[in-house]
């Protein structure tokens, strides 16, 4: 099983918070792993990405500041922790890993295995 599973997706206020997890199978987990999303009649597009060793997560600009990534390595989950959330975050949220510990950006070519999708609603 190397499809991600995402969780914790809902609908909330504008203002509100929600965290995502996402679990990957020890197999892809050591990879880049990352969240992106996309809102109807709009690409896809990258939130957050983590390497697993050391490096600075990077971020779109439209959420730094207000979403946090993180990841355990020992369950092989990955989280997003999503604060001040707006109307225009409004989206299905995906989790996704790129099969190389090294990430390149937050393109989601680079990503081979795709979860389901969690959907998130922000109400204004």
């Amino acid at each position: 099983q190397s499809q991600p599973v995402e969780s914790g997706g809902g609908s909330v206020q504008a203002g509100g918070s929600l965290r995502l997890s996402c679990v990957a199978s020890r197999v892809i987990s050591g990879g880049c792993m990352g969240w992106f999303r996309q809102a109807p009649g709009k690409e896809r597009e990258g939130v957050a990405v983590s390497s697993p060793y050391g490096s600075a997560p990077l971020y779109a600009a439209s959420v730094k500041g207000r979403f946090t990534i993180s990841r355990d390595i020992v369950e092989n989950t990955l989280y997003l922790q999503m604060d001040n959330l707006k109307p225009e975050d409004t989206a299905m949220y995906y989790c996704a890993v790129r099969p190389v510990a090294q990430c390149r950006g937050l393109g989601p070519a680079d990503f081979t295995y795709w979860g389901q999708g969690t959907q998130v609603t922000v109400s204004s």
